[in-house]
């Protein structure tokens, strides 16, 4: 009897930020096939599962997706309940349509539970809205990943008309800076690096568009941590909304 596969998106880390339905095919799981930026504590509501790491880190060890899909076929033909646990949602550059396309030829059941995606929760968490009536009405989401596929979409935008946010940027940071600011994006643009959003070591670095172009050190970064860029006009109420949310995040455990 064949199984079935999950593809359910983890959100950007905090265990509490996942969907309900997550936390259920996680709690029914045989196997859950996870992603190098899940949060361990993510795994720990799947306590009879085995828990196998098929993630890609830059520079590290990587599991090739063809045998991740190969496998994901095979352990459900084995009649197992088994979950592909991504960071993000499963659809936003993670990767899950190819893996439903994979289960669908194979003729495997599967269903997608959607996650909140750090695109837009990391802003949020920092006080920026990612829209905001008079500062930007558009949203770009790109990988800094593929740094020519980047520049396509980059070098189109009309300066400032747009909230621009880019995930896995760590590496090619200072490029993409670059590739805006000789589109004609102002120097001066508030510009801001998220990392391990929602997680203990948050990290927010506050600058312009100029200062990306700058080295890790010179901005405070943490080495080897996943990194979101926000570039934009919406990014300066962060400096406002981040402030008000930290001291309310404050006066909530207080009262608690």
């Amino acid at each position: 009897m064949s199984g079935h596969v999950s593809l359910v998106g983890a959100g950007p880390g905090d265990p509490e930020l996942l969907t309900l339905k997550a936390i259920k095919r996680l709690a029914e799981a045989d196997v859950v096939l996870y992603d190098a930026l899940v949060d361990r504590r993510v795994l720990d509501l799947a306590p009879k599962a085995r828990c196998v790491d098929v993630g890609k880190r830059c520079g590290k060890r990587q599991v090739a997706q063809a045998a991740t899909e190969r496998l994901l076929v095979r352990l459900a033909r084995r009649g197992w309940k088994v979950v592909r646990l991504k960071g993000g949602d499963p659809f936003v550059f993670g990767r899950g349509g190819e893996e439903a396309l994979t289960l669908s030829q194979a003729g495997i059941s599967w269903d997608i539970v959607p996650g909140l995606s750090s695109a837009l929760v990391a802003p949020a968490l920092c006080g920026i809205p990612v829209t905001h009536r008079g500062l930007s009405t558009a949203l770009l989401v790109t990988s800094g990943h593929d740094l020519d596929a980047a520049r396509t979409h980059l070098s189109s935008l009309i300066p400032l008309s747009t909230t621009v946010v880019i995930l896995m940027a760590r590496q090619n940071r200072p490029a993409l800076a670059r590739i805006l600011l000789s589109s004609g994006w102002p120097a001066q643009t508030p510009a801001t690096v998220i990392q391990s959003a929602s997680l203990p070591d948050e990290k927010q670095w506050l600058g312009t568009l100029a200062d990306l172009e700058q080295p890790s050190e010179t901005l405070d970064l943490l080495d080897g941590a996943a990194s979101l860029l926000v570039i934009g006009k919406v990014v300066a109420l962060s400096a406002e909304l981040g402030a008000l949310r930290s001291m309310q995040t404050v006066l909530h455990a207080s009262v608690g």
